[in-house]
């Protein structure tokens, strides 16, 4: 009785995440319920630690814009991405992303982040890829609160709590319950069949877009 009760008491932290929108640029969503902790997480700080595949990343770029606005804070590992990279020349991308009290619920939280799909090779049949990603793994820095034991257990995690310039605390690795286990982004791919096609369109258009600006320096260009 008593395994099943702690089994039970585990099992109340809820994630959920999502990927809105359509397309190659998306939003990633995650929603956190930590019941573990009692009817009050004040004083506990939250983050979501998930490894993005190959075929998604994030834009370092558009990440700094926005924690200068405190509009997030997410810690990359590593942080040096090529944005440019194609899904099978690029690598495996571990993502720190804090996460902000729901005023709504005293034991929720949630956050948002921009990520981008990346292109792919040419497919034989379907015109989608399809980019699996995982559930994320949910850290708890309680500074007020202590998690039951058999509920967490501490993570190798080195980051200041609250994404703040500070020492690094000691975060914890929290046993939840999955809304979902997994988010699937789709992305769009061209077919293999096409190549010759796009290859006659593609140069047909650079020559005429070459002839046209050559037309027009030698017409209107002034040549000493």
């Amino acid at each position: 009785c008593a395994i099943s009760d702690v089994q039970a008491a585990c099992q109340d932290a809820i994630v959920t995440q999502e990927l809105l929108k359509e397309g190659f640029h998306r939003d990633l969503l995650v929603k956190v319920e930590l019941s573990a902790v009692g009817e009050d997480a004040g004083g506990c700080a939250v983050a979501a630690r998930t490894h993005l595949p190959p075929g998604i990343y994030v834009d370092p770029y558009e990440l700094a814009s926005l924690q200068q606005h405190n509009l997030t804070k997410v810690v990359l590992i590593p942080d040096v991405i090529d944005v440019e990279a194609p899904e099978y020349l690029a690598t495996n991308l571990l993502i720190l992303l804090y996460m902000e009290p729901d005023p709504r619920c005293s034991r929720c939280f949630r956050a948002a982040l921009p990520v981008h799909g990346r292109y792919h090779r040419p497919a034989e049949e379907s015109e989608e890829a399809l980019v699996v990603l995982k559930s994320p793994e949910v850290l708890v820095c309680c500074c007020e609160n202590r998690l039951s034991a058999e509920c967490w257990k501490p993570a190798e995690v080195e980051a200041p709590c609250s994404g703040q310039n500070v020492g690094p605390c000691q975060w914890y690795s929290v046993t939840h319950k999955l809304a979902y286990e997994e988010s699937i982004l789709q992305v769009p791919v061209g077919l293999r069949q096409h190549s010759s096609l796009v290859c006659v369109v593609t140069l047909l258009t650079t020559v005429l877009c070459s002839s046209m600006i050559l037309a027009a320096v030698c017409k209107y260009g002034h040549f000493s």
